[in-house]
């Protein structure tokens, strides 16, 4: 048990700098108050996570300690679900309803295209 918290830890840790790493680049290229940063780590970690799932779900038993490093850890460290939800909160603050909504959908939609994507890369590799 003790490996597997720390091939957590570890990708995890991983993850959160690649994380503020992204935020710091997207930063400089943002517009109009759109939340760059965590949109890009979302999308990005979505089509990481769909790549290892597809490699990964191949032999999962044999594969346990990459999936706990990469799609537990560094996945869960470079993604992050409660900035998104605290980016729309801030929108809707500020009535920035067309942002709100962009960004929600666009989230999402993205979102669920990168992990198919992901996926499909991930299982012909």
């Amino acid at each position: 048990m003790l490996k597997q918290i720390l091939l957590v830890g570890l990708g995890g840790g991983i993850g959160s700098i690649f994380r503020f790493l992204t935020s710091v680049f997207a930063t400089r290229y943002a517009v109009n108050g759109f939340p760059l940063g965590t949109f890009i780590a979302n999308v990005l970690g979505c089509f990481i996570l769909g790549i290892c799932v597809g490699i990964f779900g191949k032999n999962p038993t044999e594969n346990e300690n990459l999936r706990l490093l990469f799609v537990t850890g560094f996945c869960g460290g470079y993604t992050t679900f409660s900035t998104f939800a605290s980016e729309n909160i801030q929108l809707l603050q500020q009535q920035n309803y067309t942002l709100l909504i962009i960004y929600t959908l666009a989230s999402l939609l993205v979102g669920f295209l990168a992990v198919a994507v992901g996926l499909s890369f991930g299982k012909s590799w």
